[in-house]
């Protein structure tokens, strides 16, 4: 007898999600569903009100297992690169203020400790940091200089045995609620990272108001007046520019996933809502103009999750190089833009409106597409890789 073949499932027409093992599609369920309980129900409010529960669903996320999970030892749970990129996807499913603060967490101030610190400074802040007791912020970007770091003008100089830190840092996700900054700085040795805990005598920290996008999120600019720091604040491991581009690389391979979950959860909104909008006595989704954008929407959210899952597999083998998390948080973070935009379009007037996600992702990924490299940044590097050309002056 013959058996009725099993219908494709339009969230992943191409199975991708048959290319996870078990572990990982545990993991991956098992942050959809924190999501879907903690997040979904009031990140729309929260957006509208500029503010973000840090404190309360730091723990939450720490037991969940999210914060730091690609680390080893000290609370951290040593998981896959493909294991934190379905975690990345499910949080930005959600929004992508949530996994700005698990990536900052994690991928920058954790992993800069992890890589860099010595034992002493892994022992007092790791284990905290990955349990959500402490919060940690990553500061690099100055007002000046993004792009371009390597002409920061946060300075650190030697007095005594101490050092003294003065300059400025912008954009800094999680910095007026952190309890422990790494701040990157000039020195006379190159540049140097500095573990800046809360309270310290002249720092400051003023949140950033006023934006338009990555509202759930908190933004700061952080301030040093002459900070004194003993000589063991500094990150003893690494001196140079790869410190802190090294931590971004790790940040930026959040982001390629990451942004397939935001992608997903547009299109399979506006996918929702065409099959029961009734306009002209049938439903949207019945017209072929609804149905294409629908088609582009499904191909880019499928193409986009294929390169992500390749990435993550180089990356477990030790195999990944910049020019890959560059081709991935190029490719994906463009791609989840249009299907935002393109999302809003079936949704109409509706589509403007928190109470459904996909302006508000929209908004977001206008952040996602500049933070961490712009996409001219990320051609750039491509096109070195490709041609053998430098083309960054």
């Amino acid at each position: 007898m013959a058996t009725t073949p099993a219908r494709l499932d339009p969230a992943d027409l191409l199975a991708v999600g048959e290319l996870l093992t078990d572990e990982e599609r545990l993991i991956r369920d098992t942050v959809r569903k924190f999501a879907d309980e903690r997040i979904r129900p009031y990140v729309g409010e929260w957006f509208e009100q500029g503010v973000f529960p840090a404190r309360e669903l730091a723990p939450e996320l720490g037991k969940l297992g999210v914060l730091g999970m690609h680390l080893d030892g000290y609370g951290c749970t040593g998981s896959s690169a493909v294991a934190y990129g379905v975690a990345c996807m499910e949080l930005e499913a959600a929004d992508s203020g949530l996994r700005s603060f698990v990536s900052v967490q994690g991928s920058l101030a954790m992993r800069s400790i992890h890589a860099y610190g010595s034992e002493e400074q892994k022992q007092q802040w790791l284990p905290d940091l990955a349990a959500g007791r402490a919060i940690g912020c990553f500061a690099l970007t100055e007002p000046d200089f993004g792009s371009d770091p390597a002409n920061m003008r946060t300075r650190a100089r030697r007095k005594g045995t101490d050092w003294v830190l003065s300059g400025s840092k912008m954009w800094i996700t999680n910095g007026s609620i952190s309890d422990v900054a790494v701040v990157w700085a000039q020195t006379d040795e190159g540049v140097r990272g500095f573990l800046v805990p809360k309270g310290t005598p002249g720092l400051t920290a003023t949140d950033v108001h006023g934006k338009l996008s990555l509202r759930a999120s908190v933004t700061s600019e952080l301030a040093f007046d002459e900070v004194v720091l003993p000589a063991d604040a500094v990150l003893p491991g690494v001196e140079g520019l790869r410190g802190p581009l090294s931590s971004l690389g790790e940040a930026r391979y959040g982001i390629l996933w990451g942004t397939v979950g935001a992608a997903r959860d547009c299109y399979t909104t506006a996918l929702d809502y065409a099959k029961s909008r009734i306009q002209f006595d049938r439903p949207i989704a019945g017209f072929q103009l609804t149905q294409q954008k629908l088609v582009e929407m499904m191909l880019e959210v499928e193409k986009a999750y294929l390169v992500a899952v390749r990435i993550g597999r180089l990356k477990d083998e030790g195999r990944c190089r910049p020019a890959h998390i560059s081709f991935g948080k190029l490719n994906n973070v463009r791609a989840a833009l249009e299907i935002a935009r393109s999302a809003r379009t079936i949704l109409g007037a509706n589509g403007i409106t928190t109470e459904y996600p996909v302006l508000r992702h929209a908004n977001n990924l206008e952040s996602v597409l500049t933070y961490e490299g712009t996409a001219e940044i990320h051609t750039l590097v491509l096109g070195e890789t490709i041609t053998g050309e430098p083309a960054y002056r």
